[in-house]
């Protein structure tokens, strides 16, 4: 399944940064009142953190909305590395503009770029071998887009988007069905032409999924032996993805299996924002 590209996600972006608005300023910021309504202000974007940078369009989407008169200069762009206490952007106009956007628009900031930052750190561990790293549906609900595009950001890759682009058949679905050959057969027929997954949880079931011409079998919290065993059973008659309970502790010994992708939910669920900080002059 291809990446999530920035230039697809206009809509979705305008959408999200409208919600945060909404939620953030309502009807109006009355603490921003306090200052003159012609005040011009200068602020500068630090990070605290080292980081991967993503989230760039929903920093200027956020001042585009709120006022247009804010101009945004970058000094990075999404996927860059930084360090601690590196300027990331300069904001220039009036005041009260400047105070009420800052926080829509680094909560975007640090969120994004904690999950680039978490997917870069995978990806460096594997990198030595082919192994794609893959997102999950373990996503904030109405940020899916966004937090799957800030993956992409940090080098690693999109799985299905949700439930419409790929099936993606489990335990449950095979025994509703009948069987895996069944549930695969079933499913071409219900949409030819989109990616059938399988779940598997022994060797067995993989001769079973690949009889059935599965595009993707997925090795559900198998031995690192099995593992070996299904990527030379499979001899890229599928691709393998494994799945279940991965961590950084054990990522690297399953990619040197030879599975073609690994999914890992805490790409996206167990993130620790990046700590930004704007600093304001009048």
């Amino acid at each position: 399944m291809p990446n999530l590209r920035l230039a697809d996600l206009t809509a979705e972006i305008e959408a999200n940064v409208r919600r945060a608005l909404l939620e953030d300023v309502g009807g109006g910021d009355i603490t921003a009142q306090l200052i003159p309504a012609e005040r011009l202000a200068k602020a500068t974007i630090i990070t605290r953190d080292s980081a991967v940078i993503s989230g760039t369009a929903w920093v200027d989407t956020v001042f585009r909305q709120l006022d247009p008169r804010v101009a945004v200069h970058w000094q990075v762009t999404d996927g860059d590395r930084v360090s601690p206490n590196q300027p990331l952007f300069h904001l220039e106009g009036p005041a009260r503009s400047l105070l009420t956007g800052e926080r829509s628009a680094l909560n975007f900031l640090q969120m994004l770029s904690a999950v680039a930052t978490r997917a870069q750190h995978y990806a460096d561990l594997v990198s030595h071998t082919q192994v794609k790293l893959l997102d999950t549906r373990k996503t904030l609900p109405g940020l899916r887009m966004a937090q799957k595009y800030a993956v992409t950001c940090g080098g690693c890759h999109n799985h299905r988007i949700g439930l419409f682009d790929a099936f993606l058949i489990k335990e449950n679905h095979i025994a509703a069905c009948g069987g895996i050959a069944e549930a695969i057969n079933t499913a071409r027929k219900i949409a030819p032409g989109k990616p059938v997954e399988i779940e598997v949880e022994s060797l067995e079931e993989l001769n079973e999924a690949l009889a059935a011409d599965a595009d993707i079998i997925m090795l559900d919290e198998l031995s690192l032996e099995d593992m070996r065993e299904a990527v030379l059973i499979t001899a890229g008659r599928a691709k393998l993805e494994a799945s279940g309970g991965i961590n950084e502790t054990t990522l690297k010994v399953i990619a040197e299996t030879g599975v073609d992708f690994i999914s890992i939910g805490t790409l996206t669920k167990d993130v620790k924002a990046v700590d930004l900080s704007m600093r304001l002059s009048l």
